[in-house]
């Protein structure tokens, strides 16, 4: 059994990595830790899970406790000072959940390599890695669907993406923008053509065609729905689209959790599960790539369960073969 910690374990992404790890035949939840909750029972919080554990929150990081893997699920800009102040054994692998490590540059802390943990561009490293940076969930999707072109050599001009995501994307605290009396049946565009995720993309394209010499032109829209990520990415492309098809067959052909499909995919048939559907069709010289993930699943906690599956040798279906709502 794998034995793990969890920090920051109030939050949506914990909510869905402890839902994951409960039912996972390998995985043994040692402890869940929360400065705000210690004491309280992980269903007080996480409603979903009453009656599948008993496990209470602690209050004050337990040192002394032998774990194999950490996941670091506290916000952005928190796990560096987290491996600061807390004594983490060298022999304990870590998944950091947030954006500390994820660039190449400052991915080397307190004796730690974080490879970036995209099981798609990087299945073979993860597996003997000794720390993890979790991919973000609007990255995930778009780098799917366009990895199969950069390893073709195919992005030879700009790249433009409009992706809507659920009110989950922004986390549990409440701000202005994620309040129900705001976000429902509303929309609204936020940080155009500066997301802090287009960084992490264009280091993961440049890995497969160096160079990457194109924009990418990508409006983030803030939907009015609970979850899910739906993304729509068009370049300029000369092949025919069964040309394309195929390239995006052979690259996904043994990633079992990224899929082409003949049929338009609808964020429903994508939430609830950790897989990235994605759609291809060619309007004249344009081929437009249709790619939707689950953020809280494929976009961050079921990824990091499939990273955690590779490195520790297991089937990455591993405790992930889960429905979609379908309806």
């Amino acid at each position: 059994m794998i034995r793990i910690g969890i920090t920051g374990g109030a939050g949506y992404v914990a909510g869905e990595l402890l839902r994951l790890l409960l039912s996972h035949p390998e995985a043994e939840i040692r402890f869940v830790w929360s400065r705000s909750h210690g004491g309280e029972l992980l269903a007080q919080v996480h409603h979903d899970l009453a009656g599948d554990t008993d496990l209470r929150f602690v209050g004050d990081y337990p040192e002394g406790e032998e774990i194999d893997l950490l996941f670091l699920c506290s916000g952005h800009g928190t796990s560096k000072s987290f491996l600061d102040e807390n004594a983490v054994a060298a022999t304990t692998r870590v998944i950091d959940m947030s954006a500390d490590f994820r660039l190449s540059e400052g991915n080397s802390y307190k004796g730690r390599h974080f490879l970036y943990g995209l099981p798609e561009l990087h299945r073979n490293q993860i597996a003997g890695a000794d720390s993890i940076a979790n991919p973000g969930c609007f990255a995930t999707a778009i780098q799917l669907a366009l990895l199969p072109l950069a390893s073709a050599g195919c992005l030879n001009h700009p790249v433009h993406v409009n992706g809507i995501t659920g009110a989950t994307g922004a986390g549990a605290t409440l701000s202005p923008t994620t309040h129900f009396a705001w976000r429902d049946g509303n929309i609204s565009i936020y940080k155009p053509f500066t997301h802090q995720h287009l960084d992490e993309i264009r280091e993961s394209l440049g890995e497969l065609q160096p160079n990457f010499p194109s924009p990418i032109h990508f409006i983030p829209v803030r939907g009015n729905f609970s979850r899910g990520i739906f993304a729509s990415v068009y370049t300029e492309c000369g092949l025919d689209v069964e040309a394309v098809k195929e390239i995006y067959r052979e690259y996904y052909a043994d990633h079992p959790f990224t899929i082409l499909t003949d049929s338009s995919p609808s964020l429903k048939s994508v939430v609830n599960t950790n897989k990235c559907l994605l759609h291809l069709t060619k309007h004249e010289d344009q081929v437009l790539i249709v790619s939707t993930i689950d953020n809280l699943l494929k976009g961050a906690s079921g990824q990091a369960v499939q990273n955690m599956n590779l490195m520790f040798g297991l089937n990455e279906k591993t405790g992930l073969q889960l429905k979609g709502t379908g309806f």
